[in-house]
């Protein structure tokens, strides 16, 4: 999620500056760089409640970084080549979060 962050920052630099470029920037940037944040305070959680509730944040920032790049997609903000990659990532990272999630949620009955 470290470098994940990373490439967010990398793309993000890449936007241009124009009023839908910030927008997208600023909610991108938030999203795509505080999964990592909330994975790393599930990896401190105090209870196994904590553990999972951080480890939901962290889904739910990557879904919502999911929905940015794709309207960066859709919108042609970028060329494809700049944000299929990134999209492919966050995709196989929602997967393993939430795949991660149902785990400590079994092992918690």
């Amino acid at each position: 999620l470290l470098e994940f962050g990373a490439s967010i920052i990398r793309f993000v630099a890449k936007l241009e500056k124009t009023t839908v470029g910030k927008h997208v920037s600023n909610q991108l940037m938030r999203s795509g760089t505080s999964s990592g944040a909330n994975y790393e305070e599930a990896c401190g959680a105090e209870s196994r409640a904590d553990f999972i509730h951080k480890l939901q944040l962290a889904l739910k920032e990557l879904r919502e970084s999911l929905y940015w790049l794709k309207l960066t997609k859709k919108s042609e903000l970028l060329p494809q080549e700049h944000v299929l990659p990134l999209i492919n990532e966050t995709d196989e990272l929602v997967k393993i979060i939430a795949k991660s999630v149902v785990t400590a949620r079994q092992n918690n009955k």
